[in-house]
């Protein structure tokens, strides 16, 4: 599968329009972005680029800020080596450290993590990803039953069994994050996590202690009814993937009305994990 690169160039605004756009380029299919000192390169399957949409959104924010883009094809080989290229290791809350493949060990971290980047989302290096990561340090998996929704490439999944989680579901509607997720469990000899390709209606019908779900506004919207269904009574659910304002206040008014109670929250550059306990 190829992929499509833009290059965006920020025109003018503030450095949160950025952030705003790439909020909305993540609903038309955009999968990663990269940080640059001009703006910020966005990355969308071939098939998902749609020209005319991507010009509707960047008009629709031309009161506030400007952004010009440039279009290339990358094929999957060359993504790969693009992502290997730019993927340094990382250190979360002084006890993750999440490296590649081609990166050495780090022994005197508790907990490491070794993922193969490739094209699927969750790295550990975006914000969403390292603060539900650095939440789950101060929870207790000891013997849980965990669901990890819109798995990326397993990351959390495979933290919360080294935190002791004794059976894990990680689901992603897309198939090279499924496959991603099945090769990253094996590179850190999981045995409890089994992996779905599918949305929310690929949710067993289980009852887990804790839900995971770093995917974005939407998305989690549409699903928090399925999750508070199999969320046990007192069990908890932990939502990255979106902004502070106006997001966490929306979220938390449809979690409400499922009975799930809002707890706490953490941000980094707008970026936001709450953690929510179902009544």
């Amino acid at each position: 599968m190829s992929h499509c690169k833009i290059v965006f160039t920020q025109v003018k605004g503030e450095n949160f329009h950025q952030d705003l756009l790439i909020s909305e380029l993540a609903d038309l299919g955009f999968d990663t972005f990269e940080d640059t000192d001009a703006g910020f390169d966005a990355y969308v399957p071939s098939n998902l680029y749609n020209e005319d949409l991507l010009e509707d959104v960047l008009k629709a924010n031309l009161t506030v800020s400007e952004f010009t883009f440039q279009k290339t094809e990358i094929q999957t080989q060359n993504w790969n080596a693009v992502w290997e290229s730019n993927f340094e290791p990382i250190i979360i809350a002084d006890q993750i450290y999440v490296r590649a493949t081609f990166h050495p060990a780090r022994q005197e971290f508790p907990y490491e993590i070794v993922i193969d980047p490739k094209m699927a989302f969750g790295t550990g290096h975006h914000q969403t990803t390292s603060l539900i990561m650095a939440m789950m340090l101060e929870e207790d998996f000891e013997d849980k039953k965990v669901l990890d929704m819109g798995c990326g490439t397993g990351i959390l999944a495979i933290l919360a069994e080294k935190l002791g989680a004794e059976k894990l579901d990680a689901i992603d509607y897309d198939h090279l994050c499924f496959e991603s997720t099945i090769e990253n469990t094996t590179l850190n000899d999981c045995s409890c996590i089994q992996a779905y390709c599918g949305s929310k209606e690929a949710i067993p019908n289980i009852s887990y202690d804790i839900i995971l779900a770093n995917i974005n506004r939407n998305i989690l919207l549409d699903q928090l009814d399925r999750y508070s269904e199999v969320l046990l009574p007192g069990g908890k659910l932990y939502l990255s993937g979106f902004y502070e304002q106006p997001d966490l206040e929306i979220l938390k008014e449809k979690a409400s009305s499922l009975d799930l109670v809002y707890q706490e929250h953490r941000v980094n550059k707008d970026w936001t994990a709450a953690k929510f306990i179902k009544k």
